[in-house]
């Protein structure tokens, strides 16, 4: 055999060899337990979503889910070990608007690129933000709320979870959009922010919904305002922004299942199915409504177009806003 056979043979041997094996680790997939990394310590709303559809996921997958919890840096350094993991469908990631649009908007240095180190999987759930009032502001509904910020001749308190969060970008887009003369008054996460709020120390707060709900029910504060292009099932009498004359303004959160960009086609369908028929499970679906999140019914492909535009949208808030976290 001559030396160029050898070659071409040694050749033919490896592609032989190597060849096949994405296709056969798609076929395959998955074959052991699969892991969901929460950039979040457990008992929050992340943590709670990711370990309420986990069960039901790995009945679909026939493998165990695994929840990861690890937190830190708000949330973005399990966000950055994700990026960074093998893309072979086997470590995911619970990804928020937090993580994946706010985050990459407003910190100073961070270590993943939300558009070019993951590519989402499938959505898992939508929950709008709604503008509150304390119990001594004087206003019951939107209209009412812009009256009082125009009348008042000083900036009217709006509360928010923290400098940078999902709460600040939509009181920035309020403030530009409605061209209200708002102060924002960062908290360290909702709960004192609605203590205050309760109290009357803060004259209004924007928050996401799940946060705030059993506060309004009870009449202890009052909703001005939804910030999704729909009213919410759970609020059907409060109108949105956009109703209420702030047009286009939507500024839900969402979480949903991403991947290290370089996952297999092949695997992220199947990632992407299995996370479907999770979803339409009954127990999962109530237990996401009674915390006040609608399930998200999405294709993989227009969840990863709504979270590209989505990261570009805060990207500019942030940058006119001039918002940074160091």
């Amino acid at each position: 055999m001559t030396k160029f056979s050898l070659r071409a043979h040694f050749l033919t041997a490896t592609l032989l060899a190597v060849g096949p094996i994405p296709i056969v680790a798609a076929q395959d997939f998955p074959n052991r337990p699969v892991h969901i990394v929460v950039p979040w310590p457990p008992s929050g709303n992340v943590d709670i979503t990711a370990r309420t559809v986990a069960p039901a996921l790995g009945d679909a997958l026939g493998q165990q889910v695994v929840v990861d919890n690890r937190p830190g840096a708000g949330g973005t350094i399990g966000s950055a070990q994700v990026a960074k993991a093998s893309p072979d469908g086997y470590t995911l990631l619970l990804g928020s608007s937090g993580t994946i649009s706010s985050a990459p908007a407003v910190f100073k240095t961070i270590n993943y690129d939300p558009l070019k180190d993951f590519v989402a999987v499938g959505a898992i759930q939508y929950v709008p933000m709604v503008l509150t009032a304390a119990p001594k502001t004087p206003v019951t509904s939107y209209a009412e709320f812009v009256a009082y910020v125009k009348s008042k001749g000083a900036p009217v308190s709006v509360a928010s979870a923290g400098s940078g969060s999902s709460n600040h970008l939509a009181i920035e887009l309020l403030i530009r959009q409605a061209k209200l003369p708002l102060l924002h008054v960062p908290y360290k996460g909702s709960g004192p922010a609605i203590t205050d709020l309760l109290g009357s120390q803060v004259e209004t707060m924007m928050d996401q919904l799940t946060a705030s709900i059993e506060h309004i029910r009870n009449g202890k504060i009052k909703a001005l305002a939804v910030t999704s292009l729909a009213r919410s099932p759970l609020l059907p009498n409060v109108p949105t922004l956009d109703e209420a004359g702030v047009k286009g303004f939507e500024a839900g959160t969402y979480t949903g299942i991403f991947a290290p960009s370089a996952t297999p086609p092949a695997v992220l369908a199947k990632l992407h199915g299995a996370l479907r028929q999770a979803l339409s499970n009954a127990v999962v679906r109530e237990r996401y409504r009674a915390m006040g999140a609608d399930v998200w019914e999405m294709s993989q492909a227009d969840f990863n177009a709504y979270v590209r535009a989505d990261v570009e949208k805060w990207r500019k808030v942030a940058r006119d806003a001039n918002i940074v976290v160091d």
